[in-house]
């Protein structure tokens, strides 16, 4: 029999010092280490849904412009990035009818073409400037008026007006010799103003005013146009309003225009706005006012003062072939508003020719519109435009077959934040259930666009439902206090 070997540890020994080495951590440690990453979980998550359902867009965006990442948690872009289709009333066939309708309106003379070699000559007329609207067309340095810098129109390869020291000074528009435009041309003396958050029109009709000595900043102007910031849409007619309440000057709005009738505007020294559509990088698309200061045959490109994108190169302006303009513009059916000292009336006048008279304008509008859809049936724009220029001659029943067309097709989803002919066509035949469908579409995507409750609040009242409708009156003029059409369908319910 073997001796026992006293000397080899037991069985016991190594038990004991295996538990001693593989003791695990203390209970109090673990469950720490649990709940702190359960907070970082809760925290991660509280945040996202903090930026999608509490932020307003204006901070969702300055969160983003410091974490380019949080982009992936807005609220997404609506199915297809289209807006959604109707049930409506009138048949494809209705539409297509408006293909062949004529319109008996007179028109002083047909639309002018875009390829038009010999539009209307210029009148030359002379206008006295007082001596601040002078220095200011001179100017081409940085300014800052306000708390935003502007810039003057510049074009190194021109030569700026001389500086004179007189207290007035003489202009003459253009001469176009032989009823033909220069080869460029450019507008001196608009400041830019890179808008603040949401701020296009505002920023942009106070380019165009500052052509005239206007010291005013964009902050002026955004507290009479859209008092509430995260309002989505200020509309042409209310920023042509505001020109006329705020200064000495006027504003026409029609729609319609051609790139034949910019340059000629430009190459007499009126102030034009136009409102397009626009995608600009990471954005869906969406609506934007644009301040022309220039043009110029050579490359066939409009220069502009963009208060998104700023001044371009050299300070010329952002550089946009005529073609790319048009096919922008027609997203709002070619809509622009010109800025203008009254004295200088009778040349626009001249100038705009067949523009002049909004119905006229309005006939132009379709008859470009209603050859655009015939070419391409299955453009979107062009029913659109059809039914807008429709509503603006009251011919409300074709109005909005052309707009269950352009349904059908699916325009841009955000169409119906800037126009409104739609909600007056289906309003004006009685198709109120139509009417609250556009205002449930736009009530999901934004809420602060004072003229979707005023629609409802119309509609409300056709149905019997003074309370309801006063509710949604009060709410526009909650959003924006200035809205005087809801201010005086209220008075009116009341």
């Amino acid at each position: 029999m073997r001796d026992i070997d006293d000397t080899q540890p037991s069985r016991s020994y190594y038990l004991q010092n295996y538990n001693v080495g593989v003791k695990g951590p203390p209970r109090l440690l673990l469950w720490g280490v649990i709940l702190f990453a359960l907070l970082i979980i809760v925290g991660v998550g509280g945040a996202i849904i903090g930026f999608r359902e509490v932020l307003q867009p204006a901070q969702q965006q300055r969160v983003i412009d410091q974490l380019p990442f949080m982009r992936m948690f807005k609220e997404p872009t609506p199915v297809g990035g289209l807006f959604p289709t109707l049930a409506s009333r009138s048949g494809e066939s209705d539409a297509l009818a408006l293909l062949d309708l004529p319109l008996e309106i007179a028109s002083p003379s047909p639309p002018a073409s875009r390829t038009s070699a010999t539009p209307p000559a210029v009148l030359v007329e002379t206008v006295v400037l007082s001596t601040a609207t002078a220095a200011v067309r001179q100017s081409t340095a940085t300014t800052t008026v306000g708390n935003a810098t502007t810039i003057a129109t510049a074009l190194p390869s021109a030569t700026p007006p001389p500086a004179t020291t007189a207290k007035e000074i003489a202009v003459a528009p253009v001469n176009l010799s032989g009823g033909e435009f220069p080869s460029s041309a450019r507008i001196y003396g608009i400041l830019h103003q890179q808008q603040t958050w949401n701020n296009c029109g505002p920023a942009t009709i106070t380019m165009a005013m500052s052509y005239y000595g206007w010291q005013q900043d964009q902050a002026a102007a955004g507290s009479a146009l859209k008092p509430n910031r995260e309002d989505k849409n200020v509309s042409p007619h209310e920023m042509a309003a505001y020109v006329e309440e705020a200064s000495d000057l006027k504003a026409i709005v029609r729609m319609g225009g051609n790139v034949d009738l910019l340059k000629r505007l430009v190459a007499n020294e009126f102030p034009v706005v136009i409102e397009t559509g626009a995608m600009f990088e990471a954005y869906d698309w969406i609506g934007h006012y644009r301040a022309l200061v220039a043009y110029d045959d050579t490359y066939q490109r409009f220069y502009f003062f963009d208060s998104f994108l700023g001044v371009g190169d050299g300070a010329q302006g952002v550089a946009i072939s005529y073609d790319e303009v048009d096919r922008d513009w027609q997203a709002f059916n070619r809509t622009f508003i010109v800025v203008y000292e009254p004295q200088r009336e009778g040349l626009l006048r001249s100038l705009m020719d067949s523009h002049w008279d909004a119905k006229d304008a309005a006939q132009l509008a379709f008859d470009v519109a209603q050859a655009e859809a015939r070419l391409d049936p299955s453009d979107a724009f062009a029913w659109f435009n059809m039914g807008t220029s429709l509503v603006a001659l009251g011919r409300y029943q074709e109005a909005a077959a052309a707009f269950d067309q352009s349904r059908r097709l699916g325009p841009p989803w955000r169409m119906m934040w800037y126009q409104f002919g739609a909600f007056e066509a289906y309003y004006q035949l009685g198709r109120y259930d139509d009417v609250l469908s556009l205002v449930k579409v736009n009530l999901n995507n934004a809420e602060e666009i004072e003229e979707t409750y005023y629609w409802q609040g119309l509609v409300l009242q056709a149905q019997g439902k003074p309370e309801q409708a006063a509710s949604s009156f009060r709410r526009a003029l909650a959003y924006n206090p200035n809205y005087d059409e809801a201010r005086a369908a209220l008075a009116k319910l009341n």
